[in-house]
């Protein structure tokens, strides 16, 4: 049994049971545990299964209680669920501490969906974890093959609908996806949707446009993909804007200026979300999209310049750019 803390000030390392001093009585242990005093308020705990690769028992929570043995502030919640919840299935439970007089934060049941060419005929063989990170905090590694709905298959394309409980993070920040694999293969991930299942926006999108090479041999991937855009519906007028949200710190930032020359011919223009992504020596930077022009309020005009400025992590020198668009529109 492992469990995580977060504060106020941070989050703790995962704290495992096994070397903890405990008294145990019929049907309840219990643990002291010795956390680092920067943690400040506590307002969630995630606790689980390290890992199922040794054993394939079940964990029944019943009750958790928490208390601060100096102040003798105490939390108390009913839980009354198993772990894991199937033999390859989710291995953790998070719930908000809820303290007096201090406003708890609330479980939310996030939709992931993801979007690739060929993961559902290897996935028996794959291991694929997500971690999603907010302002108040991230998941841990979910599993993404375990329990898959909303599947849909093309010749070329697949998607498929991830469930996710959480205690609310917040604006979402990135994603740190985890790869391995039994077998040599190739994992072509396109993007990744995220949304809360109540809501139909905003809908975060995560593009990767990648193709990962795993094996037995090769060492676990890790990928860190910061948001790209976000989808939202603005409440007057309906209308979906695509908001570019920047997924690094401010710091450490490259700033470059594009300008789009469209064409002068007709049918040149596009009312179609244009992307651009920027390739370096030394990285490539996240998938920008073109939509706020500094010259003109609808961009991509026939025959007209836009200027566009973006800020992204540094790439060295560069070498090549991706450009597109999703086709929508005239």
């Amino acid at each position: 049994l492992v469990m995580v803390f977060y504060g106020s000030n941070g989050k703790s390392n995962p704290v495992s049971m096994e070397n903890k001093v405990e008294h145990q009585a019929k049907n309840q242990i219990t643990y002291d545990i010795h956390l680092p005093c920067d943690l400040g308020m506590l307002y969630k705990v995630r606790l689980g299964l390290r890992s199922l690769e040794n054993s394939i028992s079940q964990l029944s929570l019943r009750h958790f209680k928490m208390q601060n043995t100096s102040t003798l502030d105490t939390f108390s919640l009913t839980i009354n669920k198993t772990l894991p919840f199937s033999l390859n299935g989710d291995r953790w439970i998070e719930f908000p501490v809820e303290w007096p007089l201090k406003e708890a934060l609330s479980v939310v049941t996030y939709h992931l969906t993801v979007f690739s060419r060929n993961i559902l005929s290897e996935r028996n063989l794959v291991q694929m974890t997500a971690c999603i990170y907010g302002t108040h905090g991230d998941t841990g590694d979910r599993s993404l093959l375990w329990s898959l709905q909303n599947v849909q298959q093309g010749a070329d394309n697949e998607s498929f609908l991830v469930i996710v409980d959480a205690v609310e993070l917040g604006e979402l920040d990135k994603v740190i996806l985890l790869i391995s694999s039994k077998t040599d293969c190739k994992l072509d991930i396109k993007k990744l949707h995220l949304k809360e299942a109540v809501k139909e926006h905003p809908i975060y999108v995560f593009e990767v446009n990648e193709a990962f090479s795993v094996g037995a041999n090769k060492p676990e991937i890790q990928r860190e993909i910061p948001v790209s855009f976000v989808i939202r519906r603005d409440k007057k007028n309906n209308d979906i804007d695509n908001l570019h949200k920047e997924g690094s710190q401010a710091r450490n930032l490259s700033e470059y200026t594009i300008k789009v020359y469209t064409g002068d011919k007709r049918g040149a223009g596009t009312d179609a979300n244009v992307h651009i992504i920027l390739f370096g020596n030394e990285d490539k930077s996240e998938v920008f999209q073109l939509s706020q022009s500094l010259e003109h309020q609808d961009p991509f005009e026939r025959g007209k310049v836009d200027t566009f400025k973006i800020k992204t992590k540094k790439l060295g020198n560069l070498h090549s750019i991706e450009i597109g668009h999703d086709g929508k529109g005239f």
